[in-house]
């Protein structure tokens, strides 16, 4: 199995979160432990490319920029 860089990991939790989920929804879907899902969402939450409302998390419009970069990217 290919390991995952951390762009990838990002861009699946964004892809995940668009219209909007909770932690276990991302867990699941981006296929990462809750650990990991912390970490991530709070440095996404840092950079503004999520938001946090109401328990559930929502990717931003700068988010969405970077979900379709990261995406075009991809080899």
């Amino acid at each position: 199995m290919k390991r995952r860089s951390k762009t990838d990991i990002a861009e699946e939790i964004l892809k995940v979160a668009m219209n909007g989920a909770n932690k276990t929804h991302i867990v699941n879907e981006a296929n990462i432990n809750f650990n990991i899902a912390s970490r991530y969402l709070e440095m996404l939450n840092e950079k503004e490319l999520i938001k946090h409302e109401n328990g559930f998390f929502i990717t931003t419009d700068k988010g969405k920029i970077f979900h379709g970069i990261a995406k075009e990217l991809k080899l």
